[in-house]
């Protein structure tokens, strides 16, 4: 995987490496999740076991049948000889023996009175309970397949197959016919749907001219694009229909990486209803996908969850069977590296559908590059987190300007130089970036945003505006 660009300000201007584009094209047959760029090699596969090295280590096991081995009896003819000899030897070692037993026999008295021979014992290879033992196994408290069944069963009512069919045009300036197929999850039982904005545009960014909502249950309806998002790869879809089983939606900022989740959708257009499970693997991630043009997105979280195309907008759910990211991307020749956009991004927008209104993104007007430690210590900066305010490269040469003249940050005084470190109270960090912090705010909000400025602390409040929709 090569290394992407540090990610900007989405309120950024065009050129910016780290901005997601204003449009978003898909793969030729629109039957996606898109792969990205970064190539993986395969990794090697475990040598088969043969017949005789499974025998092997079936025998290293415990061999009941030689353990209980017994002694052969002595001859009974030899004791009675003894006996019958009556030697004076014979006879002290007679005595020595009587005493013996004697004595164990009042040893024996002595322990059963007092209680000794009944206290419990602990079994050989176990630890007494009062006891502590480092790395000791702990008590499974999560049924996994149980889990995952529940998930299926909950869930996969709600989530959908989308047909998109429209038109394209070749290089030769010819008109041709284009269809794709991708995936969907209805969040309110009044028809309103959460998807991919790549399921339902064409390789031009152009909305397919017909959608068909399929159903789990087999029930087809007419579907249209209320809106696209103008920040990352979103799309809202309606279709005319009431009570319908919806999903609960959860919340992304609580995920932990190696935490089970579900993926559920139709790979390849074709498997319906999927479901497939793996862990959080990683979470923040920043992608490059195939267009044309090239889309970067950020702030994603990955999965080994098997994600195909097709199942591009399905949902990727916790264990309890909430929606904690829509999947969007695999990784090219990979094998269990799949990303989805974490719901929080998507839950603005999904609020606004559902009040009537345009689809909108907050805009500030700044590019920045995130701070981490190595930033913080190769640029000498005073603290190790946060996003420090600076121009960048234009695509067209030259630079582009750190605030943009005239924007919301302008207009509150933010300069070049600037570090945020917080908005509203949220520190900036990486596990909170500055993109996907704002954009839980709408259009139109004022915000305070805290600075560092030439060593100082100080607070400004900002009025977010609407990002624009060619916004690079």
């Amino acid at each position: 995987m090569t290394d992407q660009p540090r990610p900007d300000a989405f309120g950024g201007e065009p050129g910016q490496p780290a901005t997601p584009p204003a449009t978003e094209t898909s793969a030729p047959e629109w039957e996606e999740t898109r792969p990205y760029s970064p190539a993986s090699e395969p990794r090697p596969e475990w040598p088969p076991s043969s017949a005789a090295n499974e025998a092997s280590a079936n025998r290293t096991g415990w061999d009941h049948s030689a353990s209980w081995t017994s002694e052969p009896a002595r001859p009974a003819t030899s004791t009675v000889t003894a006996t019958r000899r009556q030697s004076p030897f014979g006879q002290v070692m007679l005595a020595a023996l009587l005493g013996a037993i004697l004595a164990s026999g009042g040893t024996f008295l002595a322990l059963d009175a007092s209680g000794a021979l009944n206290r419990a014992t602990t079994p050989v290879g176990t630890v007494p309970s009062s006891s502590t033992t480092v790395g000791a196994r702990q008590p499974v408290t999560l049924d996994e397949s149980s889990a995952i069944i529940d998930v299926a069963a909950k869930v996969s009512p709600a989530v959908v197959r989308i047909t998109a069919e429209g038109t394209n045009t070749n290089g030769l300036g010819d008109t041709i016919p284009q269809t794709g197929v991708g995936s969907g999850v209805i969040y309110d039982a009044n028809g309103w749907i959460l998807t991919n904005r790549h399921v339902v545009t064409n390789d031009s960014a152009q909305i397919a001219a017909k959608l068909t909502v399929e159903l789990k249950d087999g029930r087809q309806f007419d579907g249209r694009v209320y809106g696209v998002d103008t920040l990352t790869d979103l799309a809202i879809v309606k279709i005319e229909a009431t009570g319908l089983p919806a999903a609960a939606i959860g919340d992304s900022s609580a995920l932990k990486v190696g935490q089970l989740v579900v993926a559920i959708g139709s790979p390849l257009g074709t498997y319906s209803n999927s479901v497939t499970s793996g862990i959080v693997s990683a979470k923040g991630r920043t992608i490059t996908v195939d267009g044309p043009p090239a889309q970067q997105l950020t702030n994603l979280i990955q999965t080994d969850a098997a994600i195909n195309p097709g199942n591009s907008g399905g949902p990727l759910l916790d264990a309890a069977g909430n929606v904690i990211g829509i999947n969007t991307a695999i990784a090219a020749n990979s094998n269990g590296i799949g990303f989805a956009i974490p719901i929080n991004i998507a839950r603005p927008i999904m609020q606004q559908a559902l009040a009537g209104q345009k689809l909108a993104r907050p805009y500030i007007g700044i590019r920045y590059e995130a701070i981490d430690l190595q930033l913080a210590t190769t640029d000498k900066l005073p603290v190790n987190q946060g996003a420090i305010v600076r121009g960048g490269q234009a695509s067209g040469g030259g630079s582009n300007a750190a605030v943009v003249p005239g924007g919301p940050a302008d207009k509150a005084g933010i300069r070049e130089g600037d570090i945020i470190v917080s908005v509203e109270g949220q520190a900036i960090d990486t596990e909170h970036p500055l993109d996907a912090v704002l954009s839980q705010f709408a259009p139109g909000q004022t915000i305070s945003v805290t600075i560092l400025r030439n060593g100082g602390q100080q607070k400004v409040s900002v009025t977010l505006g609407t990002r624009p929709a060619n916004l690079g």
